[in-house]
């Protein structure tokens, strides 16, 4: 028996340090391209545009005193509080739909996922084709006798951006959902059946509740995602667009290219303090959901 116990001892360091063994490539990239980049991010936001000489707080007074900072802040905040909910409902009614078809469910799920194979530059095309100012839309518009609308260069180019993000995305985050329904066992939804619960009533006590660790993964993925929606605006506007679809994508860009470094830093770093102090909580928030 000791020399049982004296073996037991010997292997399991071993397959400790193999376990090391084999998670260093992915910790060595991890540091490489991930927390070294974040760290020189971080000290540059402390020094001037060369990171050569300390000045303190300045870049980071200098970003919050700057106008087109707040316009970016502002409009950001603005579409991730309008779009996130928006793209969470709507992706979850299209899983529910599947659900609901079954045998014509397939078809509807790949013509929703199909905005996700389309490349960004052929969205941008298509947004020249529907709405520019002699566009589909507005030839339609002055076909029923009314007055055609500069969508691009209004505040209606917010509501196109939006429009155009949740159709590329509702259909990722639908698949997600549909995963986390087929996690639900059939045996709750039986039981709430004989206790005599509803449609309504089986969703709101049963899918709900069952859903809450597929919500925070959504909510965090789309969370991200939205950061992604830069790309779209840049190829159809440039770095100057209107001013209600001017996010912090376009501020840092144009910072890049004036090679204002410290700034550029400074506004990095509050963004990820932002996230963190969203995800985080949100995180936890969830989680405990998902224990009761």
């Amino acid at each position: 028996m000791k020399k049982m116990a004296a073996g037991h001892c010997v292997r399991k360091p071993q397959r400790e340090w193999a376990a090391y063994l084999f998670l260093l490539p992915s910790m060595a990239g991890l540091i490489v391209f991930l927390l070294a980049p974040f760290a020189e991010t971080v000290r540059r936001s402390f020094t001037n545009a060369l990171g050569t000489q300390w000045v303190g707080l300045y870049n980071y007074q200098s970003v919050f005193h700057n106008e087109a900072f707040r316009l970016a802040a502002g409009n950001t905040a603005r579409f991730l509080c309008v779009c996130v909910p928006l793209l969470l409902a709507v992706s979850l009614i299209l899983a529910l739909a599947v659900r609901a078809l079954k045998p014509g469910g397939r078809a509807f799920k790949t013509a929703y996922l199909l905005p996700m194979a389309v490349p960004v530059a052929s969205i941008a095309l298509l947004w020249q084709v529907l709405f520019a100012e002699k566009g589909l839309v507005n030839g339609r518009l002055v076909s029923l006798g009314v007055q055609p609308v500069d969508f691009m260069g209004t505040g209606a180019a917010f509501w196109v951006l939006i429009g155009t993000y949740l159709w590329k995305n509702s259909g990722y985050d639908m698949i997600l959902w549909l995963a986390g329904l087929d996690g639900i066992p059939d045996s709750l939804y039986e039981a709430a059946r004989v206790d005599g619960a509803g449609r309504l009533q089986c969703f709101f006590h049963v899918t709900l509740p069952q859903l809450a660790p597929t919500l925070g993964l959504v909510s965090v993925l789309s969370l991200l995602n939205t950061f992604k929606v830069f790309r779209e605006a840049y190829l159809v506007a440039g770095s100057y667009p209107h001013e209600s679809i001017y996010m912090l994508q376009h501020l840092f860009n144009n910072w890049f290219l004036s090679l204002d470094m410290g700034r550029l830093t400074a506004a990095a770093v509050l963004v990820a303090l932002v996230l963190l102090v969203i995800v985080l909580p949100l995180q936890r928030v969830l989680k405990g959901a998902e224990q009761l």
